[in-house]
Parts: structure tokens; C-alpha cells; sequence
């Protein structure tokens, strides 16, 4: 590992003695603290070693007999099909995360998918912990409202549900729901269909209707939206507060979905929705893991799950960091040994910061100003150290998605029997949006564990409303195909329910 030093000095006769001491200092403590940081490097061979290991596990989850105890559960969203630029219509989306959810109109045609309106919606404390069917009502209310206020009421326009917590999907319109996360508790609705409740509170209303309803997970909705740009987007990744990744797999390698044989000769494809961010959980990433990884699993609120996620998403490495700054200043190689209260303290030292201090104009200025936010007193070899931590912190989980990506583009060339690949990349997530440098040396590293392959990278734009909207889109034009496949009829009615279309056919 390189030590990178950086001197915002003016040196002149008078000051050249204490800048000579003050390099000596400098070059001391950094090499001093490169031997707590060497935990956190990983050459190109370790790497390529992490590639290989995830790559079993993808076989694993795609297995029909292995995936039930796969680390990396390789789930089918049932998206059979990327934007092919025929994709037109008006649309609705509905994006449910958090304390509040979002409403979005969204009118897609050749040249442009255009959010028409949008409008956000909050669910109150008591709702989040009440029945499912009172929270399903509200969203029904809230989603009536918006219809009425846009003008829509006498259209029946297909919905993409956005829908971010644990889900089994079945279908492209059946969603199980496993769990609820992030605050949620309403009865009813763990192991129901969450598209049938939406449905149900609609029908109770009874004053408006929506057509067809696409499940949408975030990575699918992002790998759709920058499909629309480009067409030859077929991997959605996310870093941002968590971590994921969708690709679009054989089906035929898909053998944990039953009744979808593949005739000989056949080339088509499915969504796979990886969930890498468990990759780990049964150990296989033990020898990489630092003290610092395992305190803060330890910590976390799930222990032991979604491992690669801690070491490489917004929600943590602000924390890794914090670990970091206060081992070495237990050591004594930072702040003169001395703490504070908000450094001790849990979650203080946020991931932004890290964005912050990395920044080359104002990396320094930012640097002294959280310092001193948090307590702490700091001269200019400290500056230097902490941002060296934060670099090697950020530039681990640059390398670790670079290595996670690298597997999916390799997979894809091997599975199409290609001597070079050429494919596009949709991402989104603040961790690669805000931080200055690691959209670069991802890019540059997974083209190094990738040779073969020609990857181009496109920021998302709203992949939980226009994404979500562009897979129902997608989604549609493929029922209407199968239609016509089998009924001849040249202007059919659009599907109502996508697990219904096409209607069977007397023989």
C-alpha cells in the first residue's frame, strides 16, 4: 500500500527546520499507522479469489435443491425482458420505504420517460404498528386522491409497486411479504400477498380502479430505468445505505423456479435479484473480516447477517472509521492520545463525512471542521492520518463491489459464450453518487477483473418511480406479445393481471 502525503506548506529559510520535522513526524506516524490499516488492503489475487468464491454461491442460490441455505439467495423477480425503446403509456407508481411513500404519475414514449406529477405521503407512527389493513387503506386513500387531483379517475392505468422490505416473490404480481424492517410492525400482513391487500383496499374504496401491478425491488427498478437510456443495460447495482445487485440470468440456469423449461435453443432470460449483501453470512468471508468488521456486526442490530453489506455500504463505514480513529488513538498515533465523548460515542462519525474529508480542494478545511465537531483537537499530522484512514476504508469497498461486479459481467460473457462482452451498468446509491472517488477506482478495478468485458456505468435517475414504471412497462408489452402469439388478435384489451395473461385458448 502507497503512502499518499500531502504537505499544505510554504517553506522558506526560516521555516525549513520545523518543516523538516514536521515531515519526519509525518513519515513516522504514517508508517506507524499502515500497520493497523494493511487489515484493510486487498491485492488484485485476494480479489479474484473473493470473485470466485461469490460465483459459487450464485450457483448455490440458483440452485433448486441448494437454495434454501444459500448465503446469496439469487431471488427471481420474474422480469423477463429489458426496455427495448417501444415502451409508451401513461402510468402510476407507487413507492412504499418508509414513514412516507411516494406517488408518482409517469408518462414513458420514445423519447423520454417524464415523472408528470409526484406527490409524497406520510404514514403516521401509530399506522406503521397498526392493522395491515389500515395501513393498506391509507395508501389506497392517498393513491385515490392523487388519481383524482391528476385527472385520472375514468383511466385504469398499470401500477409498479415499489415495495422495500423482505418480500418471496412468486410472481411478477405476487409478492410474499417475510418480515417487516425499519419500524414497521402491522398485523395481517407478514406471509399475505401484499399486491392482493393493495388490491383489496382499492376495492373497498370503489371509486377508482388501476390495471395491472408490477412488483419492483430497487435494484430491478434502477437496472430498468438506465435500460431506457441505453439498451443494453442489463445489471442494476446499488451502493448507498445498503448494497445489491440484479442481473439478467439464463433461465434455464434458473432451477429454483419450477415450470419454466427452456426448449433447446432457447435464449431467454430472467431478472435475478442477488441479495449480495448476504454474501458471508456462512463464513465464507472470514479471512478478510478485521477486528473492526466484527465489532461492528457484533453492534449491529442484526448480527451475523448481510455481512459483505457491512463492509462496504453507507450505513457502516462511517462506523468502521470511528473504530479506527479511536484504536489509534488509544495507540496513541492520533490526537495525543486523547478522545472525546462524541468520538466514543456510537454512529457519531457519519459516512458523509468520509466524502467530505476525501474531497481534494477542501479535504483539509472539511477535516478540522469535523474534528472539531467532535471534541477533538488536531494538528497537520493528524489531518493526514485520519484521511488516509478514510481512503483506505472507502477504497476496501470500492475494491469489494468491483470484485462482486466482476463476477456477475464474467458470468454473463461465460453464459453467452462470448469472447467479449459489451454491457451497461445501471447504479444508483450515495455512496457512489457522492463520494469523490470511488465511481473510479470501482470502474477501474472491475476492468481489471473483468478484461474481456466493455463496461459502461449510467447513474440512475429515480429507479423506485421511473424504474418501476418502465418494468410494468416491459412487462405489459411482453403480455401483449404472448397474446398475439397465441390468439391472432391484433389489438388486444391490456392485461388487468399480468399472472392471468395470457387467457387459455379452446384448442
Amino acid at each position: 500500500m502507497f503512502i499518499k502525503i500531502t504537505l499544505p506548506l510554504i517553506v522558506t529559510v526560516r521555516t525549513f527546520p520545523s518543516f523538516v520535522h514536521h515531515l519526519k513526524t509525518l513519515l513516522s506516524s504514517s508508517l506507524q499507522v499502515q500497520k493497523y490499516l494493511e487489515c484493510f488492503h486487498l491485492p488484485l489475487e485476494k480479489l479474484q479469489e473473493i470473485s470466485a468464491r461469490l460465483k459459487k454461491d450464485f450457483n448455490r442460490g440458483l440452485g433448486k435443491h441448494t437454495h434454501h441455505r444459500a448465503a446469496v439467495k439469487m431471488l427471481p423477480t420474474f422480469v423477463t425482458a429489458t426496455p427495448d425503446g417501444t415502451e409508451k403509456g401513461d402510468f402510476l407508481a407507487l413507492d412504499l420505504g418508509g414513514t412516507n411513500f411516494r406517488v408518482l404519475h409517469i408518462r414513458v414514449n420514445e423519447d423520454e420517460q417524464r415523472v408528470m406529477k409526484s406527490q409524497n405521503c406520510a404514514i403516521p407512527q401509530e399506522m406503521m404498528v397498526g392493522t395491515g389493513e389500515q395501513l393498506f387503506d391509507h395508501i389506497a386513500a392517498c393513491l385515490g386522491e392523487f388519481v383524482n387531483s391528476q385527472d385520472l379517475k375514468g383511466q385504469t392505468l398499470p401500477l409498479g409497486f415499489t415495495f422495500s422490505f423482505p418480500c418471496e416473490q412468486k410472481e411478477i404480481d405476487k409478492s410474499i411479504l417475510i418480515r417487516w424492517t425499519k419500524g414497521f410492525n402491522c398485523s395481517g400482513v407478514e406471509g399475505e400477498d401484499v399486491v392482493k391487500l393493495l388490491k383489496e383496499a382499492i376495492h373497498r374504496r370503489g371509486d377508482y380502479d388501476i390495471g395491472s401491478v408490477a412488483m419492483v425491488n430497487d435494484t430491478v427498478g434502477t437496472m430498468m430505468s438506465c435500460g431506457y437510456k441505453d439498451q443494453s443495460c442489463e445489471i442494476g447495482m446499488i451502493i448507498g445505505t445498503g448494497t445489491n445487485a440484479c442481473y439478467m440470468e439464463e433461465l434455464k440456469n434458473v432451477k429454483r423456479v419450477e415450470g419454466m423449461e427452456v426448449k433447446e435453443g432457447e435464449n431467454r432470460r430472467m431478472c435475478i435479484n442477488t441479495e449480495w449483501g448476504g454474501f458471508g453470512d456462512d463464513g465464507a468471508l472470514k479471512d478478510i473480516l478485521t477486528e473492526y468488521d466484527e465489532e461492528v456486526d457484533r453492534t449491529s442490530i442484526n448480527p451475523g447477517i448481510h455481512t459483505f453489506e457491512k463492509m462496504i455500504s453507507g450505513m457502516y463505514l462511517g462506523e468502521i472509521v470511528r473504530l479506527v480513529l479511536v484504536k489509534l488513538t488509544q495507540e496513541k498515533l492520533l490526537f495525543n492520545g486523547e478522545t472525546s465523548k462524541a468520538l466514543l460515542t456510537p454512529g457519531t462519525f457519519e459516512t458523509r463525512f468520509i466524502s467530505e474529508i476525501e474531497k481534494e480542494d477542501k479535504g483539509v478545511e472539511n477535516t478540522k471542521k469535523i474534528l472539531a465537531d467532535l471534541g477533538l483537537t488536531s494538528n497537520a499530522v493528524d489531518l493526514h492520518i485520519v484521511r488516509l484512514i478514510c481512503d483506505t476504508i472507502s477504497s476496501r469497498s470500492a475494491r469489494l463491489c468491483a470484485a462482486a461486479l466482476a463476477t456477475i459481467v464474467n458470468r454473463i460473457r461465460v453464459n453467452r459464450k462470448l469472447d467479449h462482452l459489451k454491457t451497461t451498468v445501471g447504479v444508483d446509491g450515495a455512496v457512489y453518487r457522492k463520494h469523490p472517488n470511488f465511481s473510479e477506482e470501482l470502474q477501474d478495478m472491475v476492468r481489471r477483473l473483468a478484461p474481456q468485458c466493455d463496461i459502461n456505468f449510467i447513474v440512475s435517475e429515480d429507479g423506485s418511480g421511473k424504474g418501476a414504471a418502465m418494468v410494468t412497462a416491459v412487462a405489459q408489452n411482453v403480455c401483449i406479445l404472448v397474446y398475439l402469439l397465441h390468439t391472432n388478435v391484433l389489438t388486444p384489451t391490456l392485461p388487468h393481471s399480468f399472472s392471468t395473461f395470457p387467457p387459455q385458448t379452446a384448442q
